[in-house]
């Protein structure tokens, strides 16, 4: 009986060094956790479940939305550029991957064609606060042909952005939920050809 409780304190003993070394290594970090946005644990648990669902990192930090059967690519495109413009968004750019793979290597290639747009106002302001954020500019939207022939519109998911560490401040915050707004709306409207 002796050796059982011995045990038991040799555990309570390990439990309290590996407690006060997690505090000395992560306590200085940990008041961060204070300035955090309101949203960011829960954006982090959904991302961490898309992870755990599919074990793909990319496909945890995106959003993707099915393109209405019967809709061409040309349909899509041409709703999405409308609605941008509705928005007074610019469509800054444009790559058609498939067309440089099927250049190259002279064989046909899946629809690949990404689509940049940006609010050049916005994105100068969030450089001001942080130029990590040039990563994520100009947004993107990529419509893809999947390999049974459907297309899909997806993004980089923006809550990350907004929420995903210490608080915007309120201006810069409130554009940035106008442009994850206006960029889920072209995604959706596109994908259901609503002009």
């Amino acid at each position: 009986m002796r050796l059982i409780w011995n045990l038991f304190g040799l555990l309570g003993l390990l439990l309290v060094i590996a407690v006060i070394y997690a505090a000395v290594q992560l306590g200085p970090q940990l008041k961060n956790i204070g300035e955090f946005d309101s949203k960011a644990l829960q954006t982090y648990a959904a991302i961490g479940k898309t992870l755990i669902e599919t074990g793909n990192g990319p496909e945890a930090t995106i959003w993707k939305m099915p393109v209405d059967e019967g809709l061409s690519a040309a349909e899509v495109e041409e709703t999405m550029k409308f609605v941008a413009n509705e928005h007074n968004i610019k469509n800054v750019g444009e790559l058609p991957l498939y067309k440089e793979v099927e250049a190259i290597s002279g064989e046909p290639s899946r629809y690949v064609k990404i689509f940049m747009f940006c609010n050049a106002m916005t994105a100068a302001r969030m450089l001001d606060y942080s130029d990590a954020f040039s990563a994520y500019l100009p947004c993107r939207i990529t419509m893809v042909e999947d390999t049974s022939g459907k297309l899909w519109l997806y993004t980089l998911n923006m809550d990350l952005m907004i929420h995903g560490g210490k608080k915007l401040p309120p201006a810069l915050k409130e554009e940035a939920i106008e442009v994850k707004e206006i960029i889920l709306d072209i995604m959706k409207r596109g994908a259901a050809g609503e002009f």
